[in-house]
């Protein structure tokens, strides 16, 4: 019997697909029923419920190679919680369509129960994804409608 996994190796394994564009591998990662929420996400959705969602999000994003991403600078941090990291990193990013590259900083706080991803908190810098995408003013367009 192999033991299960920490939440540092769980955390070290996402950022590794992610850098390497298996966006159809990291469901694998969340129990079937995680919660995600991507705190500072300035449009709907801020909360995505289970592994299908994640499935069907990680899937839009892998599509036709629309963003490459690569996780750097990676500082983990555990808490009094073994069941809880938090992790700073930054990320590297390209958007193939547009050719623009950026670069920002992120936290997330990930809880990991039986080698899966039960619940994360996300904060990345929404702004510098959809500046980056040639999507900025969509962006602000949106925020001002969610007010």
């Amino acid at each position: 019997m192999s033991a299960t996994a920490t939440p540092h190796e769980i955390f070290g394994q996402l950022v590794r697909l992610i850098s390497a564009g298996k966006w159809s591998e990291l469901p694998e990662l969340y129990a079937e029923d995680a919660e995600v929420e991507i705190a500072f996400s300035p449009v709907p959705p801020r909360r995505i419920h289970g592994r299908e969602e994640l499935r069907e999000r990680f899937a839009a994003l892998g599509a036709a190679d629309a963003i490459r991403l690569r996780a750097e600078n990676i500082h983990v941090h555990g808490t009094d919680d073994p069941e809880v990291v938090i992790a700073e990193f930054d990320y590297e990013g390209l958007y193939p369509a547009t050719g623009r590259t950026f670069r920002t900083a992120n936290i997330q706080v990930l809880r990991v129960r039986d080698g899966l991803i039960i619940e994360t908190r996300d904060y990345h810098d929404h702004l510098a994804f959809a500046a980056a995408d040639g999507r900025a003013s969509q962006l602000l367009a949106a925020m001002d409608r969610h007010e």
